[in-house]
């Protein structure tokens, strides 16, 4: 399994997607969304692009070419903003 293949099918099933609810979304097969994380087959851009924005990651990220990930807080208030960034330091401050 390549990158993408292992890093879609994390975010999939970390948001109790099935194969067939993702397919849905984006106007596809499960056969192909199996296909993508058996890699077989690879998305087109637009569909990159899309499931970027349904995961909330960027398409490096999707690639494999980053580690990096993004937490989307649109929405969020500057206080529940910087509890969510205090939560995260504190969780690094942990690993070291």
């Amino acid at each position: 399994m390549n990158d993408l293949g292992r890093r879609l099918k994390e975010l999939r099933k970390a948001r109790n997607l099935t194969q067939s609810d993702l397919a849905v979304q984006l106007g596809l097969t499960k056969a192909v969304i199996s296909a993508y994380e058996n890699a077989q087959r690879y998305p087109s851009y637009d569909v990159l692009i899309s499931l970027s924005k349904i995961f909330h990651v960027t398409t490096d990220y999707l690639l494999g070419i980053s580690s990096t990930r993004y937490l989307d807080a649109s929405g969020l208030s500057e206080c529940d903003y910087m509890i969510i960034a205090q939560l995260i330091q504190s969780l690094r401050n942990k690993k070291q």
